[in-house]
């Protein structure tokens, strides 16, 4: 049996996962900028890939895409390596970039003629009726599209190819809210139409959490959390007390004797606040000291804890 990703349409294990990054390593020089990022993205499942700028999103999925080189580790597609025949990968993955680069003197209709030869899955008809769907005039040139125009045509073009797997690096950098509302609401209706795995990259909490069924969290090049939104939110919980009554090393009530891990410790607003993560989900209803109490979290106070303990 071949080990290259070009026999995998026939060979590959179903349940493989789609994506498998194994202590990937990337460095130009000096810089390090992955170090020993893991993760796992299974067939079927929409993954958000969250991390700040500058924690190493582009480059995995870069490397993902074989555009830039693994230092050291590895990483599969469809049950294979990327080391192999990465062409043939990647013509079963629809990639929409965060910058749109397309020749501004085309039109989408001779677009389509254009790149249609290097994907044997390309569904013409689909491509016509996704402009239709997205408003995208098919004979206008493309230089003049605004960039949430482009977006939804480099989407369309990802979908054209019948993609197994589409992966979206900051798709909806610079859209204003409702463009990007919209652009994610025909994300996940056209991708889950077409049954595809979805990997989307962003470091905007917002973007992923009414459709994300995993996430993954990397920071400083490392992944620091894999898994469900939901537990994640659940094991975190945020408690203040005014900064007169605070004293150093006090915890709030019940938690001293427990396994908690303290995120956050710092002052603000003229109160001092904790934020801890409990292996096994906050208490519901606490028993806290004088003077304490709980706040209440939105999942992007949960993101920003964690990366803020990681960095």
């Amino acid at each position: 049996m071949s080990n290259t990703i070009a026999d995998a349409a026939i060979s590959a294990d179903s349940g493989s996962p789609v994506i498998l990054l194994d202590n990937v390593h990337k460095h130009y020089g000096p810089l390090n900028v992955l170090t020993g990022l893991s993760l796992q993205v299974n067939k079927g499942e929409v993954y958000g890939f969250l991390g700040r700028n500058g924690a190493g999103k582009s480059t995995a999925i870069r490397m993902i895409m074989g555009i830039t080189k693994i230092s050291r580790g590895s990483i599969e597609l469809f049950g294979h390596s990327v080391k192999g025949d990465v062409i043939a990968a990647r013509q079963r993955i629809g990639y929409v970039a965060q910058e749109q680069h397309f020749y501004p003197w085309m039109t989408p209709k001779q677009l389509s003629k254009f790149v249609r030869g290097f994907y044997p899955r390309w569904d013409q008809s689909r491509f016509d009726d996704l402009l239709s769907l997205f408003e995208l005039p098919a004979k206008r040139k493309i230089g003049n599209f605004s960039g949430g125009m482009k977006a939804k045509l480099a989407l369309t073009m990802a979908l054209a190819t019948k993609p197994e797997c589409l992966i979206l690096d900051e798709p909806t950098a610079g859209m204003d809210p409702v463009a990007r509302r919209e652009f994610l609401d025909l994300v996940s209706e056209e991708a889950r139409r077409a049954e595809a795995t979805i990997f989307f990259s962003t470091h905007l909490i917002d973007d992923i959490e009414a459709i994300a069924d995993r996430i993954g969290i990397v920071e400083s090049g490392q992944t620091v959390y894999e898994g469900g939104l939901k537990p994640l939110s659940e094991s975190i919980a945020s408690y203040s007390i005014s900064e007169e009554l605070y004293r150093p090393g006090n915890v709030p009530g019940e938690f001293v004797n427990t396994a908690a891990s303290v995120l956050q410790d710092g002052t603000r607003n003229g109160r001092h606040s904790l934020v801890l993560q409990f292996p096994y989900g906050a208490p519901k209803s606490p028993i806290l000291d004088y003077g304490w109490q709980q706040d209440a979290m939105t999942l992007e106070d949960v993101f920003i804890s964690v990366v803020a303990r990681a960095g």
